[in-house]
């Protein structure tokens, strides 16, 4: 079987590309001019040159493959320019399905983010149908992915009737190997590994190993059904619980100063109006801040039911992102 995979130079892209690989697959990527390829390095995979805004290279891209994985996508808060995210995020995706309808693709994944699920009001964790609204997205990278999830469920239907199927997957909090720009997840493992998080605030994410994501997206490929969304994901964890797992495989000492939300936000506004006047983003945003206020604790057991998926211990996921940025000098302790 041969595959198109997109964004396959970034984290979660490479690893499903080494997931099909490890399967017996043959791997085409796309891959802009002047990219970093270095997740690419060694792998037998066909790169084809070109972007997700130019509608004729993602024809030639996608010839002669009968699946698509589009995995590309902007992941940045605070960003400088929020075009660039609809840019890429909504109308990327969209060029991409229209080149893929054209060309006859059978099978499609997408690759969403629990971005667009809701959280329930009394702490459970969401899950696939839990409802959620635009108007609850928290800045414009939140905003895009549920606007490009929006024009992947018009396409899925419209796919079954041109025999066509098209299966969304929600990773949630992704860690491991191979974060290369870092991803902001990414950073703050790598911030709290060289000891620069010296405070925390009182939120939680769900942690899952990016190779068990990209397992579940092969699994989606293989099970899942036409039309439907399956979260991706591992375990819930509060911030406290990260940064003193992250300090306990390195050496050090955990963070005990909890910082209130009401302090961080003024300090997310300074930061904002410096990258403002130096056009540069921080690791502090406003984005990144308010969406802080929600613990974003999510359940995979549909995904485990429906496909069969399942996720290895978040410390795993830990020691193999800290064991890559010692490997490539990001981490030097």
């Amino acid at each position: 079987m041969k595959a198109l995979v997109t964004g396959a130079t970034g984290f979660v892209g490479a690893a499903v590309v080494r997931a099909l690989l490890a399967a017996q697959w043959e791997v085409r990527v796309l891959a802009r001019k002047g990219s970093n390829r270095r997740n690419l390095n060694a792998l037998p995979v066909e790169i084809v040159e070109g972007d997700l805004k130019e509608v004729s290279s993602l024809e030639h891209a996608v010839a002669g493959c009968p699946a698509l994985f589009h995995v590309a996508a902007d992941y940045r808060l605070g960003a400088r320019d929020p075009s660039q995210l609809y840019e890429v995020n909504v109308e990327g995706t969209r060029n991409i399905l229209n080149a893929a309808r054209r060309a006859g693709v059978q099978r499609i994944v997408y690759t969403s983010s629990v971005a667009t699920i809701g959280i329930p009001a009394d702490g459970t964790p969401g899950e696939e149908a839990t409802p959620n609204s635009l108007e609850n997205m928290i800045g414009h990278y939140k905003r895009s992915k549920y606007l490009a999830e929006e024009v992947v469920r018009e396409a899925a239907r419209e796919a079954l009737r041109e025999g066509m199927s098209v299966i969304i997957v929600n990773p949630s909090t992704p860690v491991g190997p191979g974060d290369v720009k870092p991803t902001p997840t990414g950073q703050l493992v790598l911030d709290a590994a060289a000891g620069r998080m010296p405070a925390y605030v009182d939120t939680g994410l769900n942690i899952v190993h990016v190779d068990d994501v990209a397992a579940g997206h092969l699994l989606a490929y293989e099970r899942g059904q036409a039309g439907e969304r399956y979260i991706l994901g591992g375990d819930d964890m509060s911030l406290r619980e990260i940064l003193a797992l992250i300090a306990a495989l390195v050496g050090r000492r955990p963070p005990r100063v909890r910082l209130p939300y009401g302090l961080v936000l003024p300090i997310a506004y300074l930061a904002e109006g410096y990258g403002a006047l130096t056009g540069r983003s921080g690791r502090i945003t406003l984005e990144g801040v308010r969406m802080s206020r929600k613990r974003m604790f999510f359940s995979s057991s549909k995904a485990a039911r429906e496909l069969g998926y399942r996720s290895r211990p978040p410390v795993e996921a830990f020691a193999d992102a800290v064991r890559w940025f010692r490997e490539t000098g990001l981490l030097v302790n």
